[in-house]
């Protein structure tokens, strides 16, 4: 009887560190999901796909900063938010930065104003992209040159300037919206195809980096995203894709 009673102790013991380690744990992936006051940045968020992520995490309850190239778009998407928003939840008026991410130059200084927003970024959303098609003895360096500067450059540069915010409070989500062509070539997309090859390559190096400080990395690559509602024209090309 004495020896079952020493050995119920340490198993009834163990039995509890085991639920109290769920508990943690559950706890820990339930904060990690919750949008709630968390603080979400979002590149071109006046195109389809961003609006999209703006309802969502709005009506979430997140505090918003919406980054795009129009200040009239961003100030429509603005509007369009805070008049659907629902008196009985919790949400915060979107914050407004003008950003074009192909030029290099100035995204330090906005990624310095994304920060004054709240004093930090909880979740990064890097959806802005430059679409390009035609033969590649046809299409410039130049113009290879502005897609690499959107596409991969300008992500980058953003990522790496809000990132030690992440890193020094050992929390943090960095989402890139990549395409299913940064994983597989197809032709005529040969300048798009790379800066997207690029982007992922970056990103999946990045997501073992910052690991050890509980900073997630997440790649999104879908194919076609029908992220607006006009129906193309008949005899169109696209009206293939688009059925």
């Amino acid at each position: 009887m004495g020896v079952t009673a020493m050995l119920a102790l340490p198993l009834l013991l163990l039995g509890i560190s085991g639920l109290l380690f769920i508990y943690q744990e559950v706890s820990r992936l339930w904060s990690k999901s919750a949008v709630q006051n968390k603080v979400v940045v979002i590149t071109d968020a006046i195109s389809g796909l961003g609006k999209e992520c703006a309802r969502v995490f709005h009506t979430g309850g997140a505090r918003l900063v919406l980054c795009g190239k129009s200040w009239e778009r961003l100030q429509s998407l603005h509007d369009a938010l805070s008049s659907v928003a629902d008196p009985s939840k919790q949400t915060f008026t979107p914050k407004l930065v003008l950003l074009d991410l192909s030029d290099i130059s100035c995204v330090q200084d906005v990624a310095k104003e994304v920060l004054d927003c709240y004093g930090c970024v909880d979740i990064l959303i890097n959806n802005a992209s430059v679409k390009v098609k035609g033969p590649a003895h046809k299409i410039s360096l130049e113009l290879d040159k502005k897609i690499m500067d959107a596409n991969y450059f300008g992500p980058i540069t953003l990522t790496k300037a809000l990132l030690p915010n992440m890193i020094s409070r050992r929390t943090g989500q960095i989402v890139l919206v990549n395409n299913l062509q940064g994983k597989l070539g197809i032709p005529f997309r040969t300048a798009y195809a790379a800066s997207k090859h690029a982007a992922l390559g970056f990103f999946d190096c990045l997501r073992a980096e910052v690991e050890e400080y509980d900073v997630v990395v997440s790649t999104v690559s879908p194919a076609f995203i029908r992220s607006h509602h006009v129906l193309p024209g008949q005899g169109n090309w696209e009206a293939s894709v688009w059925k």
